[in-house]
């Protein structure tokens, strides 16, 4: 008999693979090594790289070299370089040589670890991991694996919102929302300056956005525990249901620091379920000095914060904790035919697929695993206290210097700063800056007003790219008209 498939194969060998594979480190750390040089955001045009591209993919294979020469040459010129040491825009989506590793090394094993017993590896180190970064970041122990409660590797900050938000509205409602459908009497609470993926869970967990309350902020853009229990307190008086709130430690805008311990006495008092959002500002507990950020975490419900922002981890990777993992898991817990197995039946084991929105999971523990045993506590701790030095520094130069003024409190690594004119002016000197390619920053509104946002959490940052910064920053200043 004819074979019914020919013994032809198209297939990478394992030595083709192997000097690609050299090919490609190599072009990644020459990569690191002169991003600096490059244009921090991207200069081309809307549409300009899919011209570049071929109108149909290729019929026959081209070699690895080939490949290569064109993320050089079409792929590189339209990449915002997050990784750049001047880059100070958004927060910190930073890298580092054994997170990429660590990614590669996931993407070679191929997992998919939505149960333990699809590979058990991937759960038990990620268990362990987490249970790690409770000791390692100052956290309760209520997070642990080891009690009730425990940590999961989702894919953002995002998700992990929306996983918290279901789990409060499960337990408001006895878990009836799940099995009937929403009641359209839950409410939650954050404040304007809480992220804007509060307001997508809202909408995505069926509960509107129109149920949200937007809480007062003081001062210092923090949250009102007194405007906290007043709006509570009134939609109880009008039948409704509060469910959730979710307070942050270091907003997005203005690195606002939520306080905790009042927030938490009142959700507790309540029976809400309370999540804290630490998305890049948590890493900073790796420090001492830095834990009074959660002060009060012991009272929440839930919380997490992102390492693959400020600690040399590779997007994506966020941190998701919760006290009480039975609520998680009975929230989210789906159990086909198909799925079902003597370990999971045993209930031996964690099947993270119940502790998170979709079915399948990387092996996303690997690259945090990396990092940690290549860095050490003290390799991290020494560059995260780097960064916080650096941010401190670049708020004195502008206090110093009578043209600007800080919008914000600079707690950690976020300096919140404007020129002393109209909206019109920041945004012109925030155009120019950006446009030069030596920096990259963003803006947000405070008090109504324009502010410029420079952050400080890059890998390679050092303090020459950020006294070049200020350079900068000066000198197109200057370039406006405006002198001291």
């Amino acid at each position: 008999m004819e074979p019914l498939l020919s013994p032809l194969s198209y297939h990478m060998s394992a030595e083709e693979f192997r000097r690609a594979g050299h090919a490609l480190v190599d072009w990644i750390a020459d990569y690191h090594q002169r991003v600096e040089t490059l244009p921090v955001l991207s200069q081309v045009k809307p549409g300009e790289i899919r011209a570049a591209l071929p109108e149909q993919a290729p019929l026959q294979g081209e070699p690895f070299a080939t490949i290569l020469a064109d993320v050089e040459r079409i792929i590189l010129p339209g990449i915002t370089h997050w990784q750049s040491p001047n880059f100070y825009a958004f927060f910190p989506g930073n890298s580092s040589g054994p997170a990429v590793l660590g990614e590669l090394l996931s993407a070679g094993l191929g997992v998919q670890g939505m149960m333990w017993l699809t590979s058990p590896a991937c759960t038990e180190l990620e268990t362990h991991l987490m249970d790690w970064l409770v000791g390692m970041m100052g956290l309760p122990e209520k997070f642990l694996s080891t009690g009730p409660g425990g940590g999961v590797i989702q894919d953002s900050a995002s998700s992990a919102t929306l996983c918290a938000l279901l789990a409060g509205r499960e337990r408001a409602t006895n878990f009836a929302v799940n099995q009937r459908g929403g009641t359209g009497r839950l409410v939650a609470y954050a404040t304007s300056q809480t992220h804007s993926s509060l307001d997508k869970a809202m909408k995505i967990a069926g509960l509107g956005v129109e149920n949200l309350r937007k809480v007062a902020v003081d001062d210092r853009f923090a949250m009102r525990p007194e405007a906290l229990a007043a709006h509570i307190a009134a939609d109880r008086a009008g039948g409704l249901t509060p469910a959730f709130v979710c307070a942050t430690v270091g907003t997005t805008s203005s690195n606002a620091m939520d306080p905790l311990p009042a927030i938490a006495a009142i959700c507790q008092e309540r029976g809400i379920w309370l999540h804290v959002d630490a998305a890049m500002s948590g890493s900073a507990t790796i420090c001492p000095e830095f834990r009074w950020i959660i002060d009060g975490l012991e009272g929440v419900d839930s919380y997490s914060f992102n390492p693959h922002k400020w600690l040399f981890t590779n997007f994506d990777c966020t941190a998701f904790f919760v006290a009480d993992r039975k609520a998680l898991i009975e929230t989210l817990s789906i159990l086909p035919e198909y799925l079902r197995n003597e370990a999971t039946k045993s209930g031996a084991v964690i099947d993270y697929r119940d502790w998170q929105i979709p079915l399948g999971r990387r092996f996303r523990a690997l690259k945090l695993w990396f990092v940690i045993r290549h860095y050490g506590i003290e390799g991290l701790r020494h560059h995260i206290r780097q960064h916080v030095a650096l941010a401190q520094a670049f708020a004195d130069w502008v206090r110093a210097d009578e043209r600007f003024e800080l919008v914000a409190p600079v707690p950690l690594n976020l300096v919140c700063f404007r020129y002393r004119g109209s909206d019109a002016d920041n945004q012109g000197l925030l155009d120019r800056l950006n446009a030069s390619g030596d920096l990259y920053l963003t803006h947000t509104r405070l008090n109504d007003q324009l502010v410029l946002r420079l952050c400080i959490g890059q890998t390679y940052t050092e303090r020459r790219h950020v006294e070049r910064a200020w350079e900068s920053i000066q000198k197109v200043t200057n370039r406006l008209g405006v002198t001291q």
